[in-house]
């Protein structure tokens, strides 16, 4: 074991604590975490002595096992001393075929140094040019007035003999292409495979014709679709226990303070917590449950409590009543809903189904979920009124379209809200493109129409012809009139006004509501409001997203161009973000010099919203190259062809931002690109550095990144729940404000949550921490803790506390004991004893009993108040071996 541990370390991989990214190891007792450069899961190790006892994948998220292994591939990738060139690999009687070779070398700017000794025209001299032949296929799309040209080409392919191949992605689209062929041309001799293929190409030479299924629908669909995750990728709940010093916490008793690390009282390890006034708590780690760690919904600091003062519990207090009110409108609102008499919606159509089926990619599991609970409620009576949350690009504008058809094929009419016009433009073109096969007229009200065409527009929604009409808050105003509106889909509602969302209760109170957010909503809280709010989360991206490749420089003007001029030979956009407004013309000019080809305008929050809002426009329809802008950047717009991102001052953001802004690209099948550039003076230290290197470490999707992602969701939260619940988030804290709203719901709904065992246990013979059994030994007392021996790193023992504080059940309890014996290896006696304890508070806690002592062998049950006694005594332990008592008391409650 310890020379596999040198080999991994001598060929870079990291030691650390819990292991969530490629390259890195982690140690805990007999098992051994790795990360293998190439695997796709990470690999566990369970070794007895120097023997490797099992060998299995696990989880990242979970950190748990998915399945067993037979024999793992380890890659240890160390640099070997000898380089070498592309050239030595191939040899001279070989045929050297390179299909785009300069696409070779402009892949990526970081392999350019590797080409010194050897250079791209000396390597292309060693191969000899040729033409295969011609691979074009022309216009083919199967628009109704082409499709008698297509057939036209089909039977002159066939009198030639040729082989002919389509590709589809799906079985639908097989069935809706013979739908539409059979009247034209029978389709005997031609190949119909289901499979994955881009663009289709003549070969002449070997008379062959391959066609793809985006060619002959008109859209070209993301190639590379990549099988789903063996295992279904799930968010792990937000683990507040991921404490570093200097971090704001809430101890559940006494208030906000400042976490500043472990430290040993004694023989003893604490948390150690600043309050006011500079008041220091130390808080024993078998109670590391009641700290969390603090977040609030803005980048404020909040007010360090002072320990003893009233005020926390006036803020809970507070919080909590605040709390229940607001669950308890949630509540009546939606029993009311469900009182007003809605339309029922009928099961899908043949219609429906062949246009789901010529979706051109395939469903995150997440996004299947998400539409069967859109078509369970749009088939009940009562009207729906459901929240779709997810990040931009990962699928909800399909939902939405989706829902829009099976309305319209139920003949009724449907509106989509978006708040900018630039948004609405986008959806139209969206819903547009998807229904062109289909006799659905669809049409938009925003600024972007002259007054006659918005005139007519109004007049055929009052007459029923138009069926789906897309626009901003103008389709709230007091002349449009619908003839028979069935379903509202409302983008991005917490940036409409206050005015705007009264007057959309007051309209659409009867009719189907389907509310779509880019803000990803945390986990902690989607659970705390179910059964009060009708929720979707999409969390899954979608299959083709490749991660973005980050590259972290000093300020250099000749990476900026050629960063630019890689961008723009691909046909891509940019975004150039240069965050202070009184220097962004400067910023521009320098692109313009640098790059006089391209097209360049700037964005920015202190311009005229009109002027912005154009500027967006002309970004979004491919209209500008570069846009030089602050961090306005449209959050709800999706812009595949924007793939590359350049940061300056990467510095003056923080970890979560630089997370976000970099998550403006890569929404496309091509690779994306985030340069992260900071002034050559802090290339080599600080804080910015390190966070820097962490974001440029964790590139791949959802990797690490936890704590920054949910930071950025909880601020987003309070924009679900609004203003007034966001100021209770401020005093009391995340974590805490969705204990108290899950427990305000239950209470409503007549339920019982036990949030923690309420069970008080007082036993002479039990030592809870490391100090008090080294202190009074084996023969005095039996071991109940977590040892670091066990759990070595400090934070996972903080959390195993926190695990072992939440369990309220058998069957968690159960899951837990798998976990860790899974992550940790066998149980030493103190843990086993842990767990006996937990089960003793269960079994009191079935029996109603609040308090266990044993004082001297003398067990003091207390229920309701009131001793329970056996013939009118105190039961007594009779073991022999003070290593038998707590088996002895586990049975004794049973009995009761």
């Amino acid at each position: 074991m310890e020379r596999i541990l040198e080999q991994l370390t001598g060929a870079g991989y990291e030691r650390v604590a819990q292991v969530t990214t490629r390259g890195q190891f982690a140690v805990r007792g007999g098992i051994v975490d790795l990360y293998s450069w190439q695997a796709p899961l990470p690999t566990r190790l369970e070794f007895f002595g120097d023997q490797i006892e099992s060998l299995r994948e696990f989880d990242i998220d979970s950190q748990t096992s998915v399945r067993d292994l037979r024999f793992a591939d380890i890659l240890l990738g160390a640099a070997d001393d000898q380089g070498a060139t592309v050239r030595d690999y191939i040899g001279r009687d070989h045929l050297k075929i390179a299909i785009e070779p300069e696409e070779c070398f402009n892949a990526d700017i970081q392999i350019s140094a590797g080409w010194t000794e050897w250079g791209p025209e000396d390597f292309s001299g060693a191969f000899q040019d040729c033409e295969i032949g011609e691979f074009a296929i022309g216009d083919l799309m199967l628009a109704e007035a082409k499709r008698a040209q297509f057939a036209a080409r089909l039977r002159e392919w066939r009198a030639n003999k040729a082989k002919i191949i389509i590709y589809f992605q799906t079985e639908g689209e097989i069935e809706r292409f013979r739908e539409i062929m059979d009247e034209k041309e029978t389709l005997d001799s031609v190949d119909l495979v289901e499979g994955t293929l881009a663009r289709g190409f003549c070969f002449p030479a070997a008379n062959l014709v391959v066609l793809s299924a985006a060619e002959l629908f008109g859209r070209l669909a993301a190639h590379g679709r990549r099988r789903l995750r063996r295992i279904e990728r799930h968010r792990a709940q937000i683990d507040f226990s991921e404490l570093t010093e200097g971090d704001f916490v809430v101890h559940l008793e006494h208030g906000i303070g400042r976490f500043w690390g472990l430290q040993r009282v004694g023989k003893d390890e604490v948390l150690s917590i600043e309050f006011a006034d500079e008041a220091k708590l130390y808080v024993p780690l078998e109670q590391a449950y009641l700290v969390s760690r603090y977040v609030g919904v803005g980048k404020k600091s909040p007010p360090l409590s002072s320990l003893g003062d009233a005020k926390w519990t006036r803020a809970k207090k507070n919080a909590a009543a605040s709390i229940f009110d607001y669950a308890g409108k949630m509540l009546a609102l939606q029993a009311e809903r469900q009182t007003h008499p809605g339309h029922a919606f009928a099961p899908d159509s043949k219609w429906q189904t062949e246009f789901e089926h010529s979706f051109p990619f395939r469903e995150t599991p997440d996004q299947l979920r998400a539409i069967i609970d859109m078509k369970i409620d749009m088939e009940r009576s009562q009207p729906m009124d459901r929240l779709i949350c997810g990040d931009v690009g990962f699928g909800k504008t399909e939902v939405a379209i989706r829902a829009a058809f099976k309305a319209v094929m139920d003949g009724k009419q449907v509106a989509v809200l978006a708040p900018t016009t630039v948004l609405a433009q986008q959806h139209f073109e969206v819903f547009r493109q998807r229904m062109l096969d289909y006799p659905v007229r669809i049409e938009m009200l925003s600024r972007f129409r002259s007054q006659s065409e918005q005139k007519k527009v109004l007049r055929l929604l009052r007459e029923g012809g138009v069926d789906i009409v897309i626009g901003t808050h103008r389709l709230i105003s007091g002349d449009l009139v619908f003839k028979d509106l069935g379903l509202v889909v409302i983008d991005e509602e917490q940036r409409f006004g206050v005015l705007h969302k009264e007057k959309f209760k007051e309209l659409f109170k009867l009719v189907d509501v389907l509310t779509l957010s880019a803000t990803p909503i945390p986990r902690t809280l989607y659970l705390s409001l179910v059964g009060v709010k009708d929720m979707s989360t999409i969390e899954t991206p979608p299959l083709n997203r490749l991660p973005v490749e980050t590259v972290v420089s000093g300020y250099d003007e000749r990476l900026i161009r050629d960063a630019i001029n890689r961008e723009l030979e691909r046909q891509g956009q940019i975004f150039f973000l240069h965050n202070r407004v009184q220097t962004i013309d400067r910023a521009r000019d320098r692109i313009v010099d640098l790059c006089p080809e391209a097209r360049i305008e700037v964005g920015h929050g202190q311009m005229d919203s009109d002027e912005l809002e154009a500027v967006m426009a002309r970004f979004v329809s491919g209209k500008v190259d570069v846009l030089v802008c602050t961090t306005i950047i449209e959050s709800g717009l999706d812009i595949p062809n924007a793939n590359t991102i350049i940061i300056d001052r990467a510095d003056r953001f923080g970890l979560a931002d630089l997370y976000q802004l970099r998550g403006r690209v890569g929404r496309a099948e091509h690779k994306a690109y985030a340069y992260l550039l900071l002034p050559r003076e802090m290339m080599a230290i600080g804080a910015a550095r390190k966070r820097i290197n962490a974001i440029k470490q964790y590139s791949s999707l959802g990797a690490g990144f936890r704590i920054a992602m949910r930071d950025l969701e909880i601020r987003g939260a309070g924009s679900i729940l609004g203003t007034a619940q966001s100021g209770h988030i401020m005093a009391v804290g995340f974590d805490l404000y969705c204990q108290l709203l899950k427990q305000a719901v239950a209470q409503l709904k007549g339920e019982k949550l036990r949030v923690r065992l309420d069970v008080d246990l007082r036993l002479d013979f039990v030592a809870t921490n490391e100090a008090e059994f080294v202190h009074l030994g084996p023969q005095a007392r039996i071991a109940a803790f977590v040892p670091s021996s066990f759990i070595g790193d400090a934070s996972l023992r903080i959390r195993a506390y926190r695990d072992i504080a939440e369990i309220t059940t058998n069957e968690q309890l159960e899951r837990l004991m798998r976990d860790w014996r899974d992550r940790f290896g066998s149980f030493p006696s103190a843990v086993d004893n842990l767990f006996l304890l937990t089960e003793i508070k269960l079994a009191a806690a079935r029996s109603g009993v609040s308090r266990v002592e044993v004082r001297e062998r003398k067990l003091m049950l207390t229920r309701r108040g009131d001793f329970i006694l056996v013939a009118g005594k105190f039961p007594r332990l009779v073991a022999a071996e003070i290593e038998q008592h707590l088996g002895e008391v586990l049975e004794l409650i049973k009995k009761l």
